[in-house]
């Protein structure tokens, strides 16, 4: 097929062959089959703010960093300039996660170039060497739910030691690919990771985490109904939040959560001061 303007780019540079097929086109980009010398990969583009339906939240960006303080302040302004600095900064997100989760051993697509809103990276494949299906497209034993649930939580952990939280982990989003065992037996591959936070610096982060587990029990629940019981989100980020998780660490599925009386008073007073102090810290980056 004729390459879209954006991968004639990279054709041009020598990065890829030929494109091959568009694969999908989701909320925030266009996945194409592309051809690099002997293997085959995908090409992610990302689509401009404007035409994309996944906004960036600010529970999302939130204590992002730049590096250049110019670009930090015009971000802060909400300029033109910084329109276009935070699009970088929202696409150049997912491609540090995939390293930094690859470099963890947390199964995600290889990560091979990232040019001009283009990310090139892996194909996961079926055992035909087809493109791996979406969990939502794949119907499970109670035993492969159980199985599939299990692998997935201890990816979650291994992804929250490694300082990251998906923040849209759902059945959408992992793909069943092709393990390359003699036993046959395919494993869940995470994709989609603009979104991820910084786990220890985003307020937001907790939320997302119970909900990405909670995501997973719902849908593993379906197949089997036992997982429905469980409660590994809170488990798993009290163990975190005490410095006790790690890869190696034995989950049980419950939490049991404090009963005791909650001072209202001083939540509110808690809210009112990180309310003074952002508007203090928007006013400083206002001015700078």
């Amino acid at each position: 097929m004729k390459a879209p303007p954006r991968l004639q780019t990279l054709v041009e540079e020598g990065l890829i062959d030929t494109v091959v097929r568009q694969l999908m086109s989701g909320k925030e980009a266009m996945v194409f089959v592309v051809r690099c010398g002997d293997e085959t990969r995908c090409a992610k583009i990302y689509k401009e703010a404007n035409n994309r339906s996944f906004r960036q939240a600010v529970d999302y960006t939130e204590n992002r960093k730049v590096k250049n303080s110019r670009s930090a302040r015009a971000m802060a302004k909400g300029s033109r300039f910084g329109r276009q600095e935070q699009e970088a900064a929202w696409q150049s997100a997912e491609v540090d996660a995939l390293y930094r989760l690859a470099a963890a051993g947390v199964r995600v697509p290889q990560p091979y170039n990232f040019h001009d809103g283009v990310l090139l990276m892996e194909l996961v494949t079926d055992a035909n060497g087809d493109a791996a299906p979406r969990l939502n497209d794949v119907a499970f034993t109670e035993e492969q739910a159980l199985q599939h649930h299990a692998t997935l939580i201890g990816e979650v952990v291994r992804m929250l030691c490694a300082g990251v939280v998906h923040g849209d982990l759902s059945e959408f989003n992992i793909l069943l690919a092709n393990s390359g065992g003699d036993d046959g037996v395919d494993v869940p591959v995470i994709i989609d990771l603009p979104q991820a936070v910084d786990a220890a610096g985003n307020n937001h982060a907790q939320r997302m985490l119970l909900r990405d587990v909670a995501n997973l029990r719902d849908f593993f629940g379906q197949f089997a109904p036992t997982l429905l019981k469980t409660d590994f989100g809170p488990e798993i980020w009290s163990l975190y939040q005490g410095g006790l998780l790690s890869n190696e660490t034995p989950l049980t599925g419950h939490y049991e959560r404090a009963t005791a009386d909650v001072d209202m008073q001083a939540v509110l007073r808690e809210i009112d001061d990180a309310r003074a102090e952002d508007a203090a810290r928007r006013l400083r980056m206002a001015t700078a």
